[in-house]
């Protein structure tokens, strides 16, 4: 970008972040700026003002486009239209506008209306776009549409105004969660990957990991998770990690493809780790109306599971293959790396103690990122100079203005379905198609919340969601913080699942591998995240909601499913070893051992309608998982490496 383009959005950055500080009191017991902000809607439309016009001035309108005038011309345009709504905020209220507006406020509402369509397919794609267009006008002809999505009606008129002037459209529900508790959190993640926080986490890993069998891999699993958990995407994550993960895999004996899959593997789960998660989980927050800190523990268990299922994946094959570990000579001592990043810790410390114990979630990342950037100033090895701040604040400001674009985009979605009363009628029609039959209704939002996640960002997929599906499951007698999560987990899968797989596509291009097939080996490495969503949908017990008896037993029982599901696709058992042995009848012998685990993992089914209780799925499942490990084990032979 043009230097005049980074300084413009570096300040903006700043302001925002200042406002978003300042409406949580973090300066002083009263806002610095109540004397100008002096209704919520202030706050909101100045960051509209200060954000959405760079979206036409960082993202061209076509792929590798030269800027045109007239992306000035809009960027003015949005910055104009977004002042006059913020000066007017006070008037809207008062007067009710989003009812009954000026002539004036009309036509400033159709012009943010088309800004907001074309600022969204700009930073969130077509398919985005396309789907935000078709709903936001909607209204305009629900009356018209077909009995199953008829709905009230409005006049042009009146959905403009409804889109802009009201607090469930372009400020609504995901607008809010941005600009109330998202924005902390991108400031941290960004903050973390611009100190280097991601050599820390590796540095850490390998003097943790480095020495076991398949070390490097295991290093992977460990680094990218943590640093996925901090920075919240899964691209990101793969483009600052992988260039240190996937060499040292290399090094270590894995192919191109199996490091590109690992690291894909491993991003994509730490998104789903807590404690960032991602923008989706504090939207998510937001729809159930909880704080965060109850999102974020009901994802822990699920999020473990996936990395132990990845974990004893990596394990088996490499103790398979025979690949040693790092000698310890060659690796980071842990005493070294610990004093060297000790403040990466203390951040993170700060961060959860806030999160957790003191339960302020919208201002525990600031003060976690005043803390970590503080700290690194102190340090003469990491002290940013002037251009590595100025880097800093305008990846922060990039970051900001594609984020809100997409939210305030997704609000027109929620805007059309409230405004005409379709959410409702869906959830009802749903139910009709479903034959009130839970089991098809998990598996279309399954299938919906994939193919929704390959087109569009897994944040605007899940909102979508969570209005049109999320309340039919919830009515049908399952668990909210369960069927949420649900959908999240679907909407992610699309970063490591061909012919998409763009985690795994990224990690290919660094390590030189097939997209496809690196892609394909990410979906093997993977395969337990397909199965866990149905797990904690079935057995709320796994998102920490039960007895701690019943949380530990249900959680051992779908770690043992998991070892058999890992076991099983790379043939080889800890304690057991290879069940490699050819012919046809071990390889059906694999798939029964792989079969076996699901059914052993999978929690009974008479929440679902269906009367199969998990003692007749666990006795099932073992039983096939025994038939297969005595079919297809190899008699015992010594392997390479130290076990971990």
């Amino acid at each position: 970008m043009p230097a005049l383009l980074c300084g413009l959005v570096a300040v903006a950055a700043v302001l925002s972040v200042f406002l978003a500080m300042d409406s949580l009191r973090l300066f002083s017991e009263r806002p610095l700026m109540e004397f100008v902000i002096t209704v919520q809607n202030h706050y909101y439309y100045a960051l509209l003002a200060l954000l959405l016009p760079f979206s036409f001035l960082i993202y061209p309108p076509v792929k590798r486009a030269t800027r045109y005038w007239y992306d000035i011309i809009l960027s003015l345009a949005t910055f104009g239209i977004c002042l006059y709504f913020f000066i007017n905020s006070e008037t809207m209220l008062d007067y009710g506008w989003e009812f009954s507006a000026p002539d004036t406020a009309v036509v400033m509402s159709y012009m943010l209306w088309a800004l907001a369509l074309e600022a969204v397919r700009r930073c969130g794609g077509a398919t985005l776009f396309w789907l935000v267009l078709v709903f936001s006008v909607y209204p305009i002809f629900a009356d018209k549409m077909p009995g199953p999505i008829s709905g009230m009606a409005s006049s042009a008129a009146e959905t403009a105004s409804y889109h802009v002037m009201s607090i469930e459209s372009i400020l609504g529900l995901p607008f809010r969660a941005f600009a109330q508790l998202v924005i902390g959190f991108l400031i941290f993640g960004v903050a973390l990957q611009h100190t280097g926080g991601g050599r820390f986490f590796i540095n850490l890993a390998f003097a943790g990991f480095g020495h076991v069998r398949g070390g490097s891999a295991k290093v992977a699993i460990v680094s990218s998770g943590l640093m996925g958990s901090m920075s919240g995407s899964v691209i990101t994550n793969v483009l600052s990690t992988g260039p240190l993960t996937i060499p040292a895999m290399r090094k270590n004996g894995f192919s191109r493809e199996y490091a590109g899959g690992v690291e894909a593997c491993a991003s994509t789960g730490g998104v789903l780790l807590p404690p960032i998660m991602g923008s989706t989980a504090f939207v998510m927050a937001t729809f159930l109306n909880v704080p965060y800190t109850s999102v974020a523990i009901a994802a822990t268990i699920p999020a473990l599971l996936y990395f132990f299922g990845l974990f004893m994946q990596i394990d088996a094959y490499a103790a398979r293959q025979g690949l040693q570990g790092t000698p310890r000579e060659e690796l980071p001592k842990l005493s070294d790396t610990v004093k060297e990043g000790w403040f990466y810790m203390a951040s993170f410390a700060v961060l959860i103690f806030l999160l957790v114990f003191m339960q302020r979630e919208a201002v525990a990342p600031f003060y976690a990122t005043g803390m970590l950037l503080v700290l690194n100033q102190m340090s003469p090895k990491n002290r940013w100079n002037l251009d590595q701040t100025g880097a800093f604040l305008v990846a922060c400001g990039k970051l900001l203005v594609e984020l809100l674009a997409i939210m305030a985009g997704v609000g027109l979605i929620v805007g059309a379905l409230s405004v005409t009363g379709l959410s409702g009628t869906l959830v009802n029609d749903l139910l009709f198609i479903a034959g009130d039959s839970i089991l098809m209704l998990l598996l279309m939002g399954a299938f919906t919340s994939f193919i929704l996640g390959i087109g569009m960002t897994v944040t605007a997929a899940y909102i979508f969601l969570a209005i049109v599906l999320a309340p039919a499951l919830v009515q049908g007698g399952l668990d909210p913080m369960s069927v949420h999560l649900f959908i999240l987990y679907w909407g992610m899968l699309s970063f490591i699942t061909p012919p998409v797989a763009l985690g795994a596509f990224a990690a290919a291009s660094i390590a030189g591998a097939s997209a496809l097939k690196t892609g394909f080996k990410a979906m093997q490495l993977g395969s337990v995240i397909y199965f866990i969503p149905f797990f904690f949908v079935l057995e709320p017990a796994l998102i920490m909601q039960g007895s701690a008896s019943d949380i530990v037993i249900t959680t051992a029982v779908v770690a043992l499913g998991i070892t058999f599901i890992a076991g099983g696709l790379q043939a080889y058992m800890p304690v057991l070893g290879l069940l490699d042995k050819p012919g046809l009848l071990p390889a059906l012998g694999r798939v029964l051992i792989v079969s076996g685990g699901i059914l052993v993992a999978l929690p009974g089914l008479e929440s679902i309608g269906i009367p199969i209780g998990d003692v007749a799925l666990f006795a099932t499942g073992l039983s096939l998982s025994v038939i297969g490990i005595l079919a297809s084990r190899r008699p015992r032979v010594l392997l390479q490496g130290t076990g971990a």
